[in-house]
C-alpha cells in the first residue's frame, strides 16, 4: 500500500493553467498504475486520466483531451497533471488514486482503484 498526497490546487481564471502533484509513499517499491479523478459540488467522481506504470501509456476523459497531460516521474513516485486552458467546469476537487500494475496497463474506472488521496481543489472562474 502507498499513501497519496495531493498538492497544487488553487483558484485562477479561465484559461489559465495549473499543475497538480501527486506524491506516493510506503510501499513505493511495487508497481502502481496511477490515475486522476475529480469531483465537482454536488456532483459523482470522475475520471480524468490515467497512466501506466512504466508512464509510456495515458488515457484521458474525452471533456479534458487535448487541455490536461498526466505523467510521472523517473522514480515513479510522483504523477503530475498539467491542466492548461482551464474552464469554469474544471472546478472540482481533484483526487488522486493507485492501483498494483504491470507494463502498459491503465484502468479508466473509479472501482478499479484500492488506493486514494484526499484531493486537491481547484476553482476557475470565469
Amino acid at each position: 500500500q502507498v499513501q497519496l498526497v495531493e498538492s497544487g490546487g488553487g483558484r485562477v481564471l479561465a484559461g489559465d493553467s495549473l499543475r497538480l502533484s501527486c506524491e506516493a509513499s510506503g510501499r513505493t517499491d511495487r508497481n502502481y498504475a496511477m490515475a486522476w479523478f475529480r469531483q465537482g459540488p454536488g456532483k459523482e467522481r470522475d475520471f480524468v486520466a490515467a497512466i501506466s506504470w512504466t508512464g509510456a501509456d495515458t488515457h484521458y476523459a474525452d471533456s479534458v483531451k487535448g487541455r490536461f497531460i498526466v505523467s510521472r516521474d523517473n522514480a515513479r513516485t510522483t504523477i503530475y497533471l498539467q491542466m492548461n486552458n482551464l474552464k469554469p467546469e474544471d472546478t472540482a476537487v481533484y483526487i488522486c488514486a493507485a492501483r498494483m500494475a504491470y507494463g502498459s496497463d491503465w484502468y479508466p474506472y473509479l472501482l478499479e482503484y484500492d488506493m486514494w488521496g484526499q484531493g486537491t481543489p481547484v476553482t476557475v472562474s470565469s
